[in-house]
């Protein structure tokens, strides 16, 4: 089922969990939110995460010296839901995942509230037994789409998405950058003519008036590398920081143009 996105663009707010600790990620979750994220991706740090850029890198090997597993990411979705209704999504790489088994991973899922998951480097032509119990479970998948992705790709792409369609900006890894590439409008441009879900832009976003951009054609920015980094460089009042970051951004929203 679709997620809900009550505004344009909204504003999708990823960032690793246990960075700098389980408690303070829970704050700094419940405060994003507030400030006007409708959807948390939830991301499960990894020991190799080669689609993301040094800012996440840090922030995964943070994480994982702190010892935080998917299973805790779990059980912090699980303390987050009863305070908030807004959309939360796990985001992993696949082996966590492959360790607690897709059956596992589907069940706790849905018992901890979450909505559903992007497993980042599962390819969708491999994907039939993480959907076949992720769709029993009612959860939401979503796939990324690369402006490198045939037609026929993202026709695959858009049949196993539930939730929304991930359409990565760029090619390359996650970070920061001064402009967005052409070549995203180019691809929720194509997306549009396969899938009726919300499309949500990634990869690069990091300022107010990227985000607005992003809302001319797309249903939504991801953003991550930014929110991360401000993560990293206010030790102490990382949750204050990530709510004004978000509320400087979202405050914008009302220069994008509708299509």
């Amino acid at each position: 089922m679709p997620l809900s996105f009550t505004t344009r663009p909204s504003l999708v707010a990823y960032l690793t969990c246990g960075d700098p600790d389980l408690r303070t990620t829970r704050e700094i979750v419940l405060a994003a939110i507030s400030a006007g994220a409708e959807v948390i991706e939830l991301g499960v740090p990894f020991s190799d995460p080669v689609a993301d850029g040094p800012v996440i890198q840090r922030a995964s090997e943070r994480a994982l010296r702190n010892g935080v597993s998917l299973e805790q990411v779990l059980n912090l979705a699980a303390e987050i839901r009863p305070e908030s209704d807004a959309g939360l999504i796990v985001f992993s790489y696949l082996n966590p995942i492959l360790r607690m088994g897709f059956e596992k991973f589907a069940a706790q899922s849905a018992e901890a509230g979450v909505d559903g998951a992007l497993v980042t480097d599962l390819p969708v032509e491999e994907a039939d037994e993480y959907l076949r119990h992720m769709r029993k479970r009612n959860l939401a998948t979503v796939f990324l789409a690369a402006p490198t992705s045939t037609d026929d790709r993202l026709k695959r792409i858009a049949t196993a998405s539930t939730g929304f369609v991930y359409a990565v900006s760029r090619t390359g890894v996650t970070g920061a950058r001064k402009d967005l590439a052409d070549d995203a409008q180019k691809l929720v441009k194509r997306l549009r003519k396969v899938t009726k879900l919300p499309i949500a832009v990634g990869f690069g976003i990091s300022r107010p008036e990227q985000f607005v951009s992003v809302g001319k054609f797309a249903d939504a920015a991801v953003v991550g590398s930014a929110i991360v980094h401000t993560i990293e460089t206010n030790r102490g009042k990382e949750a204050e920081a990530v709510a004004e970051w978000i509320k400087q951004v979202v405050g914008r929203r009302s220069s994008a143009v509708s299509p």
